[in-house]
């Protein structure tokens, strides 16, 4: 396969694909009363530092010899959104799932399963989606949100009705804001593949799995059934809030037909041509 040349991005900054909602909804979260004592607790303990050497005992560290295909493409990302080089891992896991972690050293881990169900373009996508939540400076609330989440769960605040209001709202408001994150990093991830069909089909990739018919899908079926999911009857919108309150509210990622439905449009707005030409906001 011929290799592709990519627009470099100089002095990029983060706001050119922070969306006015991740704005909103991290403004909210901010607001929450308890949220200085949790960030505090979580730096007293060193908990970053927890996380940091548990996803470096069980994954693979990739360089120049260690998997230099993936951590190619992985340095060529970072250049792309013009931010420093974190660590880069391979591990384990059946689940196909990428994840950007820690606040003093980030990294990126990618499970194998992820390698194998995404093709060289579209881990593109993947790796430039996974850079956006560092070069947004996203990555204190998250590794806060990974930890208090489950441990509110555990307390058994799964429900908006139960346990104490302060804690509801503080998670509530995370879940929120990590939906909403996801959408800012679907455009780096534009960003970096600079193919809207690739980072589409990485989307169909992922949320159909790996399956020994995949050389079935159908890029287009799969567009226009994230189309009808946004045009929603309004019988059908309704059902959506009901079940958004019924369980919805505690997904941290938002619905994969939304997310294509949402990047298409972000691409055909004219925003996305305009970065491509240097026009963008700069550090």
């Amino acid at each position: 396969m011929e290799e592709r040349k990519r627009v470099l991005f100089p002095d990029l900054s983060a706001n050119a694909f922070v969306t006015d909602a991740d704005r909103k909804a991290l403004a909210a979260l901010e607001a929450v009363p308890l949220l200085p004592q949790v960030l505090r607790k979580f730096s007293e303990l060193g908990l970053d530092r927890w996380y940091y050497c548990l996803n470096m005992s069980m994954s693979v560290r990739c360089g120049p010899r260690q998997y230099p295909t993936v951590y190619g493409i992985f340095q060529e990302a970072t250049r792309i959104l013009d931010m420093p080089e974190p660590e880069l891992y391979i591990s384990s896991n059946p689940f196909p799932n990428a994840f950007a972690g820690g606040v003093e050293r980030p990294y990126v881990t990618l499970r194998n399963s992820m390698l194998d169900t995404l093709t060289d373009e579209q881990l593109y996508h993947l790796i430039g989606h996974e850079l956006g939540h560092v070069k947004a400076g996203h990555m204190l609330y998250r590794m806060v949100g990974r930890l208090l989440l489950p441990l509110l769960q555990a307390l058994g605040r799964r429900l908006p009705i139960l346990g104490d209001a302060a804690a509801i709202s503080l998670a509530l408001a995370f879940y929120e804001w990590f939906r909403q994150s996801e959408f800012s990093c679907d455009r780096a991830g534009l960003l970096v593949s600079q193919n809207l069909e690739d980072s589409l089909r990485a989307n169909l990739a992922l949320t159909a799995g790996p399956n020994r018919f995949s050389n079935e899908e159908s890029f287009e079926v799969f567009m226009e059934q994230a189309r009808i999911y946004q045009e929603a009857t309004p019988l059908d919108q309704l059902g959506k809030i009901i079940l958004f309150f019924a369980g919805n509210w505690a997904f941290t990622h938002p619905m994969p037909v939304a997310r294509a439905q949402a990047l298409e449009k972000w691409a055909e707005s004219g925003d996305y041509a305009k970065i491509l030409h240097g026009i963008y906001p700069r550090n």
